[in-house]
């Protein structure tokens, strides 16, 4: 927790990061830069990126900011709430801690403390954003320290990394780098995907 000082601080950084992205547009512009950030098959390298990109689109105090709020701990950033800050811009700011906070604060601790992977979960789940649904993935990457990283992101952005992977891996695939049993489960999902976007479509 803050003490009193530092609260006072944060409220007065918050203020001023409330002022950058009033202009019309930099509300869209901010979310549209960290969904590039979080959805680029160099995610890793451009975490390190981001809080250059944000000093430059906001000023060097707000995209400081910006980057300490998304990764900052929960009990920390409702302190927010107290601040008398626009509805819109409160409402953007939570949507951003909860979206993309714990995957960028993640990749960064496991970029500065690589020690490798030694299992990994995958599970999905169906979330209303918006007043709409949305498919949901959340990867567990399981690290030799047995410290968990959670990645959670709407299931596009998944589909996407897998694209990404086939098209950077199948170049080099051959019998000894993809076995029979693997090539079978992708053409099933394929063909899974197919069936599911083809029965919406008679819908």
């Amino acid at each position: 927790m803050l003490d009193h000082e530092e609260q006072f601080l944060f409220k007065e950084e918050i203020l001023h990061l409330s002022n950058a992205v009033a202009e019309p547009g930099m509300l869209d512009n901010v979310e549209d830069l960290l969904t590039d950030v979080i959805t680029s098959p160099r995610f890793d390298s451009e975490v390190f990126t981001l809080e250059r990109s944000l000093q430059v689109m906001l000023g060097a105090r707000a995209g400081t900011t910006l980057v300490g709020l998304l990764t900052v701990s929960p009990d920390v950033f409702d302190q927010v709430a107290e601040v008398r800050i626009p509805g819109e811009v409160h409402e953007r700011l939570t949507a951003w801690r909860a979206r993309f906070g714990l995957a960028i604060d993640n990749a960064l601790n496991f970029l500065n403390n690589p020690d490798g992977i030694q299992g990994h979960n995958f599970a999905t789940q169906v979330a209303h954003v918006d007043d709409r649904r949305v498919l949901q993935g959340r990867l567990t990457l399981v690290r030799y320290n047995n410290e968990p990283q959670f990645f959670l992101a709407d299931a596009n952005v998944f589909v996407g990394l897998i694209v990404d992977l086939l098209e950077r891996l199948g170049p080099h695939a051959d019998q000894d780098t993809i076995d029979e049993d693997t090539l079978m489960r992708l053409k099933d999902a394929v063909a899974l995907v197919e069936r599911r976007l083809a029965a919406r479509d008679r819908a």
